[in-house]
């Protein structure tokens, strides 16, 4: 996941939807052949306002907001049942994507270049997604909103919300995703077991995280398996099978490709229902054709240790650690495949990745025994390198304040926590696939799954004036980007207060700068334009950003 909610990162954004959701032909003759799968799918029934059943499967809304799905059966009936159980959060999910377009993108003149583009650009998706694949997409599909076939009819158009990260990721290159990930073993946990824990800071609106499904999926072939998820999306982004093998993915630099083959979730949800161990995992990867960058992050309870299987559309590389019991992901790659790839070394220089790196391994270096409760803390840990305060949602910051979920893994056992609302703030909710497999088919109630006795609690930070202080930034930042780019007037004590609540982060005084140089107040301009500097900066371009401003700045004084 540069700052995400600068001007620029929210046009691409716009961008990104509206290449994902409405770029589709309407003509797209592909449609899967479902005739081989029997379906027997009866009338979900609904139990309360968030929890509804269907025969054994069912949707329910635990205590911390989490949405618990169980779905079995072959490709066609997950579709079809998931569809009809998640069909208000998918509906939902649909409403956001699309009203990101409009607020975006007004013009149906560009709406409409941009359809045509995609229907080009997305010609040949389809030869590279697996028949199982296409017939549970199908099936979701039967529930998508009558409101938007305006757009796209509803296969194709579900089909490519598959590809937002991957059409998003390419088309701006800027990484909206900024996931930090990391893995420890041996002696290097407490009791030797293998632990896994990862942050998704895929940030597309609070409205995008609002709704979060926890799936676990019985399908009639391969493996059974956990995801966390959105209505719609049967990809996987962060998921567990039930023989303890891991999946999380991580962007990597890209150059924008030509035409679009298999979306990274999908590979990722290949992988977690057939692969358990790292090599079956490697060689399903090694099959697929990719359009973008991609590190997948694999754990295994049966190899003891995890891996990253680094892939782009022209390489492919695995990277394990010798002699070691730790592993650290960020956004560039590690393996020897890559050793000489240009973009991947202009990313580690230019970028906040290798920042983020060096701070998971000095918090992991601080934290020999690694434990599930140390892991979340490390997840959620605010401060920069030597524990240095860099404001709050500064990308260097493991936790940036906006990722849609944290995780953490202990496959040995299949036992999971997930993070909830808000951020990855909120307490981490406990699974145990054990025991979730083994009673999910006998409850007809649809009774929440979680092994609430397990769970880790909230951030204390939740309870803090620097939290509601936090909270505050968030929203006077809207106010004034918002002022600039209308180049509206806004009280200057706003201005003062926009400091005042996140002092220490670079953006809020180059935010301030730019208001003040847009207004022709220069000196005011330049005073926090040379603060920010004083400041952690996030990126490169952020930091030459900045000395161009300066330069403007101080020749409009002259």
């Amino acid at each position: 996941m540069p700052t995400k909610i600068s001007l620029k990162i929210y046009a691409l954004l716009g961008l990104t939807f509206l290449l994902a959701s409405c770029g589709v032909s309407k003509s797209l003759k592909d449609v899967p052949d479902i005739s081989p799968y029997e379906t027997n799918i009866s009338k979900r029934r609904q139990l309360t306002d968030s929890t509804f059943a269907l025969g054994s499967n069912f949707l329910t809304k635990n205590h911390q907001g989490l949405y618990e799905l169980y779905v079995s059966g072959n490709p066609y009936e997950l579709g079809l049942k998931t569809g009809s159980l998640t069909r208000e959060l998918f509906q939902e999910q649909e409403r956001v994507f699309v009203e990101k377009i409009d607020d975006f993108v007004p013009s149906e003149k560009k709406q409409k270049l941009l359809r045509k583009f995609l229907a080009w650009f997305n010609r040949k998706m389809y030869k590279h997604v697996d028949e199982q694949y296409k017939a549970e997409i199908y099936g979701i599909s039967q529930y998508a909103s009558e409101d938007y076939d305006r757009i796209a009819a509803p296969y194709p158009r579900v089909m490519y919300f598959h590809g937002a990260h991957d059409i998003g990721h390419a088309l701006q290159d800027l990484a909206l995703v900024g996931c930090s990930s990391f893995a420890a073993w041996g002696n290097h946990t407490e009791d030797g077991k293998l632990l896994i824990a990862r942050n998704l800071d895929f940030y597309v609106g609070d409205d995008f995280a609002k709704n979060k499904i926890i799936a676990f999926v019985s399908p009639d072939q391969g493996y059974k398996f956990m995801s966390v998820t959105w209505g719609g999306m049967i990809g996987v982004v962060s998921g567990m099978n039930d023989q303890g093998l891991t999946v999380t993915i991580n962007a990597g630099k890209s150059k924008f490709p030509l035409v679009a083959k298999t979306p990274i979730s999908l590979v990722t949800r290949e992988i977690l229902q057939y692969a358990s161990t790292i090599e079956e995992a490697i060689a399903i990867a090694k099959k697929r054709e990719v359009f973008v960058s991609e590190s997948i992050f694999v754990g295994s309870a049966k190899d003891k240790k995890a891996a990253l299987i680094e892939v782009s559309p022209n390489n492919f590389g695995v990277y394990e650690v010798e002699n070691g019991n730790q592993l650290v992901c960020s956004n560039h790659f590690q393996s020897a495949a890559y050793a000489d790839d240009k973009k991947n070394k202009k990313h580690i220089l230019e970028s906040h990745s290798q920042y983020r790196y060096e701070r998971m391994e000095e918090l992991l270096e601080e934290e020999p025994k690694v434990t599930p409760e140390s892991a979340v803390a490390i997840l959620r840990n605010k401060n920069g390198l030597d524990d240095k305060r860099i404001g709050y949602g500064n990308e260097k910051a493991l936790n940036q304040m906006l990722a849609h979920h944290g995780i953490v893994f202990q496959p040995e056992d299949l036992k999971v926590w997930v993070s909830s609302n808000p951020y990855q703030l909120g307490e981490f909710v406990a699974y145990d696939l054990n025991e979730v497999f083994k009673n999910a088919d006998q409850n007809t109630q649809a009774r929440p799954v979680s092994s609430a006795n397990e769970n880790i609690g909230p951030d204390p930070f939740l309870r803090t004036l620097a939290y509601r202080h936090y909270e505050r930034y968030r929203d006077l930042k809207s106010q004034i980007t918002t002022a600039i780019a209308s180049e509206e007037k806004i009280e200057t004590s706003l201005l003062s207060e926009f400091i005042v609540v996140n002092p220490d982060l670079w953006e809020v005084h180059f935010l301030v700068g730019t208001y003040y140089y847009e207004n022709e107040l220069y000196q005011e301009a330049l005073e926090a334009f040379e603060t920010a500097k004083t400041k952690e900066i996030t990126t490169v371009p952020d930091a030459e950003a900045l000395d161009k401003y300066i330069k403007k700045t101080k020749r409009k004084l002259k």
